[in-house]
C-alpha cells in the first residue's frame, strides 16, 4: 500500500526544521570546532573559534538565530515513487510555505534575505522565499528530506572552473581557497564537486555540505576511493595555508573537505568548491506518513563550557571620546571593547548616502568622526533591543569607503573579513582605521547593544541606517591607520610558522 504524505504535514515538518537549524548547530560540527579550539596557537583565531562556540551555546539556550544573515532555503528531496499526496498545493508550494511561517514566527522571526528581480528592483518578498529546491525521484515509499540555510557570506564566495583533464585538481583548489578570502567565515567546511557538466558539478558541491564531519574517522581508516584521497590531502594542504579563523592567521582553516564526483566527457574536468560558513546550518529527516517529523533537540551538555580570556592588548573604547590621536595607537590584532554609540549601514544605504552627496543633498546623519557597523539585525522579538547582529562582509562596502571617508569624516568602519586593495589605501590615505567583528557569533554580539533607533532610510528595512548604544562589543583591529592588515600579515605569519614546525600535524 502507498505511502500518503499529507500537506500539513510537510509544511509543519519544513517550518521546524528551519526554526530548528537557526539556533541548533550540527553537534558534529560543534565537536570539531572544540577541537580546533582546544589546539589553536594564534590567541586572536582562538578568541574568534571561542565566541562562535560561546554564541552557539546562547543560541541553543535562548533559540534565537546562530547568525543574522538566516540564510536562502535549500531543500534536497529523494521522493519515493510509491508516494501519494494528499493536498491542494504543488510539493513546491507546500515547501514554500513552510519557509514563509517559519521565517515568520514571531517567537523566532528569521530574518527575510531573499530578493525578486536580481538584477533589477531587488525588492525584498517579504518572507525570505522563493527557495531553491532540488528533486529526485527514488524506489519506495519514503520522502527523505534535507533542509539547509545558507548564508550570503559564504554562498558569494563559491568557485567553479571547466579544467583540463590533464590539470590539477589540488592545484586549482589551493589557488582559489586564498582568493575567498575570509568572507565566508573560517572556519568552515569546502564541499568540492568534481565531473559531471557544469551544473552537475555545483549540485555535488552543495550536496557534499550536507554530509556529517568525519575527517579524522577518514584519517584513521584511510582512503578507498580518489575522493577520499582527495579529501585527506586538500584537507592538510588548505590548513597550512596558515588562512585561520575568521583569516586571522592559525591552525585551522577548514574542518573538514567534502568531494563528491561523477562520471564526465572525456574532454573535460568540471570542478566545483562551495564553503559553508561557521553557521553551518543542516538537518535531515524522513517522513513515512505517520505524521510530521519530529526533531529531538540536543542536549545542552553537548556543547563545551568556553569562557574568552582577555588578553594584555585588551583595551576598552568609549565611541562617543574616541579622537584620531587615539586610533592612531591601534595596532592589528589588537582587541577592543567597544562603548558608546555607533552608526550602522549597509550596501543599500552605503549606495544611497554616495548618491545623495553626489547630488549636493544633505545625509541623513552626521558622520564626521563616527564609527559605521556594517549590519543588517534579525527583528527583535519580546523585551529584545535587536536581534542577533553579526556583522557583514566588509569587501562589498571598499567602492564606498574613499567617498565615505574624504567627503564625511567617518573615522572608523567595523565589519566582517578583510578589507581590499582600494579600500585599505582609503583607509590608510584618510587616517581611518578598520575593525573586524567575528562572523558567525551573531546572538552574542547583540547582547553588547543596549539600545537601537532607526536615524535614516527606515524604507530600506535590516538595511536602514541605525544607531546602536554598545557596551563591551568585542572588535579586533583589522587595518590599522598606517593600512596595515592583520588579514595579510597573519596568514602569512601563521603560514610560515606551520611550514617550519609542521603545527597541523595530526
Amino acid at each position: 500500500m502507498a505511502t500518503t504524505i499529507l500537506q500539513e504535514d510537510l509544511i509543519d515538518s519544513v517550518a521546524d526544521a528551519l526554526q530548528y537549524i537557526s539556533y541548533y548547530h550540527p553537534l558534529d560540527f560543534i565537536k570539531a570546532l572544540d577541537e580546533a579550539y582546544q589546539k589553536e596557537a594564534n590567541p586572536a583565531a582562538r578568541d574568534a573559534m571561542a565566541q562562535i562556540l560561546i554564541n552557539s551555546r546562547m543560541c541553543a539556550m535562548g533559540h534565537r538565530p546562530i547568525c543574522q544573515d538566516t540564510g536562502i532555503v535549500t531543500v534536497f528531496l529523494n521522493v519515493g515513487m510509491n508516494i501519494n499526496w494528499q493536498g491542494e498545493m504543488s510539493v513546491t508550494e507546500m515547501i514554500n510555505e513552510g519557509v514563509r511561517r517559519a521565517y515568520m514566527n514571531p517567537d523566532n522571526k528569521l530574518r527575510a534575505s531573499i530578493l525578486d528581480d536580481p538584477d533589477g528592483a531587488r525588492s525584498n518578498t517579504g518572507d525570505n522565499t522563493p527557495c531553491v529546491i532540488h528533486y529526485q525521484l527514488v524506489p519506495g515509499d519514503e520522502l527523505e528530506i534535507h533542509v539547509a540555510a545558507k548564508g550570503g557570506g559564504s554562498e558569494a564566495k563559491s568557485k567553479f572552473a571547466m579544467l583540463n583533464p590533464s590539470d590539477s585538481l589540488v592545484d586549482w583548489v589551493l589557488k582559489m581557497v586564498p582568493t575567498m578570502g575570509a568572507g565566508w567565515c573560517p572556519p568552515g567546511i569546502l564541499g568540492i564537486g568534481v565531473g559531471g557538466t557544469a551544473e552537475k558539478a555545483m549540485l555535488m558541491a552543495k550536496e557534499a555540505l550536507l554530509e556529517p564531519i568525519d575527517i579524522q574517522e577518514l584519517r584513521q581508516r584511510g582512503a578507498s576511493s580518489r575522493a577520499e584521497e582527495l579529501r585527506l590531502e586538500l584537507f592538510d594542504k588548505i590548513n597550512a595555508l596558515g588562512i585561520g579563523a575568521q583569516g586571522l592567521g592559525g591552525l585551522t582553516t577548514v574542518l573538514d573537505v567534502k568531494v563528491k564526483d561523477f562520471p564526465t566527457h572525456a574532454a573535460n574536468k568540471a570542478v566545483a568548491l562551495i564553503p559553508n560558513c561557521a553557521a553551518t546550518r543542516h538537518v535531515h529527516f524522513t517522513l513515512d506518513g505517520s505524521g510530521p517529523a519530529h526533531l529531538k533537540p540536543p542536549e545542552l551538555e553537548d556543547w563545551p563550557e568556553v569562557t574568552r580570556e582577555a588578553g594584555e592588548n585588551v583595551r576598552r573604547v568609549n565611541l562617543d571620546t574616541v579622537t584620531r590621536e587615539e586610533i592612531s595607537e591601534w595596532r592589528p590584532g589588537d582587541t577592543l571593547l567597544l562603548n558608546g554609540k555607533m552608526l550602522t549601514g549597509r550596501d543599500a544605504a552605503h549606495k544611497k548616502m554616495v548618491e545623495m552627496m553626489a547630488a549636493g543633498e544633505e545625509l541623513p546623519v552626521d558622520l564626521n568622526g563616527r564609527f559605521i557597523y556594517y549590519v543588517g539585525p534579525v527583528d527583535p522579538v519580546g523585551d529584545e533591543v535587536v536581534g542577533p547582529a553579526g556583522p557583514t562582509t566588509a569587501t562589498r562596502m571598499d567602492k564606498f569607503t574613499r567617498t565615505m571617508l574624504e567627503k564625511t569624516g567617518l573615522m572608523g568602519m567595523i565589519g566582517k573579513a578583510e578589507r581590499g586593495p582600494a579600500a585599505i589605501d582609503a583607509i590608510r590615505d584618510n587616517k581611518a582605521v578598520y575593525l573586524m567583528a567575528v562572523g558567525g557569533a551573531a546572538y552574542l554580539v547583540a547582547q553588547a547593544i543596549k539600545s537601537s533607533k532607526v536615524l535614516g532610510f527606515p524604507e530600506l528595512g535590516m538595511e536602514a541606517i541605525y544607531e546602536f548604544d554598545v557596551k563591551d562589543m568585542p572588535v579586533t583591529v583589522a587595518v590599522d591607520v598606517n593600512g596595515e592588515s592583520v588579514h595579510k600579515t597573519g596568514p602569512a605569519v601563521w603560514k610560515e610558522k606551520i611550514r617550519v614546525n609542521d603545527l597541523t600535524s595530526q
